[in-house]
């Protein structure tokens, strides 16, 4: 596979690497863009291998809760113009209103809205407005208390993320914290526990291929191993993670010492990990012309 300058790059921004270094491990990974990345992290040239989901599209999340159950959903426009659009707004927090009472995106957009089904209003509105508009995803949330937090509000309870945080009391102060950090920090998953297999053995996999490129003994490859797998959960486990309110302590204990116990969350951001085509001015220009 030929090796682009914008796939140099594009590694490059992800991980901090050096040009050359880059393109090594993309011709070494024959262009897998996450091949290469672990190939980095293996080589320890990746300065900050964090994958984050590169945020393209627009819209809005908005947040809704109905007693000790809430809601999250996702609505996409093409532009951040028409998420400050006072329709649009009022059109998604009626559809995530909606969204407490189905459980997918294909039941909301059959439901109906003071008489009209949700997937009609999505289509007038984008008669409207002039611009492509989807439903992209929902997610839900059962506990005791259910708490909301929405950061870079565009109005309210819906903003650019969105977060959901179940308690199993009732302790809003505390859960809206919770909420915050869930929003800065951006967990995988509550606990080891609820942790995905597959991602927690793959990162298994590279701290021994990082390991055995040290030299060391074996049984001291071991040790390295458990300490890095130790600190993987401490960062990407939100019961393990310090809390960003007091970093003393780790949001597990904060909430023993609160009272409570965090039995789940939601965390929705606008975009995420959705790839959006970047094109070239001067050919956008060319192509506006020959238009």
């Amino acid at each position: 596979m030929a090796i682009t300058a914008a796939m140099v790059k594009e590694l490059r921004d992800t991980t901090g690497a050096g040009m050359m270094d880059a393109k090594k491990a993309l011709t070494e990974t024959d262009g897998d863009m996450q091949a290469a990345v672990d190939w980095l992290r293996t080589k320890g040239l990746a300065k900050a291998a964090k994958k984050s989901g590169r945020t393209a599209a627009e819209g809005l999340v908005a947040v809704a809760v109905d007693g000790g159950y809430g809601v999250a959903l996702e609505v996409n426009s093409e532009t951040d113009f028409v998420g400050k659009n006072a329709e649009f707004q009022k059109m998604v927090a009626s559809f995530a209103k909606a969204a407490l009472n189905v459980g997918s995106v294909e039941e909301l957009k059959a439901a109906e809205i003071d008489g009209r089904m949700v997937e009609t209003i999505l289509t007038d509105k984008i008669a409207t407005i002039g611009e492509n508009m989807t439903i992209r995803r929902m997610a839900h949330l059962s506990a005791a208390s259910v708490v909301t937090y929405v950061h870079n509000a565009a109005a309210p309870d819906m903003g650019k993320i969105g977060v959901l945080v179940g308690l199993s009391g009732d302790n809003a102060e505390f859960g809206r914290q919770v909420a915050m950090h869930v929003a800065a920090a951006n967990p995988a998953s509550l606990s080891e526990a609820d942790l995905d297999p597959a991602v927690l053995e793959k990162e298994r996999q590279v701290q021994i291929d990082i390991a055995r490129e040290s030299g060391k003994p074996e049984q001291v490859i071991e040790k390295m191993i458990e300490g890095r797998m130790k600190k993987y959960m401490a960062e990407v486990t939100l019961l393990n993670q310090q809390f960003v309110v007091n970093p003393d302590v780790t949001v597990g204990k904060a909430a023993a010492e609160a009272g409570v116990e965090i039995t789940g969350f939601v965390r929705l951001e606008v975009g995420e990990g959705i790839e959006k085509t970047v094109e070239d001015f001067a050919a956008e220009v060319a192509k506006v012309s020959q238009g």
